[in-house]
């Protein structure tokens, strides 16, 4: 398949005249608005590749935001709830993504920072208890990686994803030290403090 470059906005109604570039511009946002929210810089993207003019496009956007139809302040707020409730994402992670997004970084802090730290640990608990069992019957240095690896790649500290695998292994009778240490060396990641 060829691709000829932006697709172009119909710029023909059935009756043969010109269509109002403002118009083709809210049935695009619309249309993508119906399958979900979406915030302003990723409708500025769609409509930018359906060859909306910029002027066009920042009208429509303008208007959406003023009555309230798209609002990123509102969606990064949903987004960092449904995802950390969801997905188990800490709050750095869930950062990152709203970030891709396009919300404003001030937008971004402001939704994150609902987040309780003992929300993101009470989370990061619950994750590793779900897959503490796949891991039994692993030497104590696989578990340690797996479960610990598991947090990393949901945006959770060293620190923290440590400190809650420990916490797991000993409530299991299983001591974790020689594993933190044999992982540690090779991180050069300080390990972290002995729980209370």
């Amino acid at each position: 398949m060829q691709d000829d470059g932006p697709l172009e906005v119909d710029v023909e109604r059935s009756s043969g005249a010109p269509a109002d570039p403002v118009a083709a511009a809210r049935q695009i946002c619309l249309n993508q608005l119906e399958h979900s929210p979406r915030t302003r810089a990723e409708l500025a993207t769609v409509l930018r590749r359906k060859g909306v003019s910029d002027d066009a496009a920042e009208q429509v956007l303008s208007r959406f935001a003023e009555v309230g139809m798209i609002d990123d302040a509102l969606f990064a707020q949903m987004w960092v709830t449904s995802r950390h409730r969801g997905k188990g994402l800490s709050g750095r992670a869930l950062s990152q993504e709203l970030r891709r997004k396009g919300v404003a970084d001030d937008q971004v802090a402001e939704a994150v920072a609902t987040l309780e730290p003992e929300q993101e640990l009470a989370t990061a608990r619950a994750l590793v208890e779900r897959r503490l069992r796949i891991t039994e019957g692993l030497p104590t240095e696989a578990r340690v990686r797996r479960l610990a690896g598991m947090l990393a790649r949901k945006g959770y500290s060293a620190g923290v994803a440590f400190r809650v695998v420990k916490e797991a292994l000993a409530a299991e009778g299983e001591t974790a030290e020689l594993a933190f240490d044999a992982l540690t060396a090779l991180d050069d990641a300080p390990v972290p403090d002995p729980l209370p």
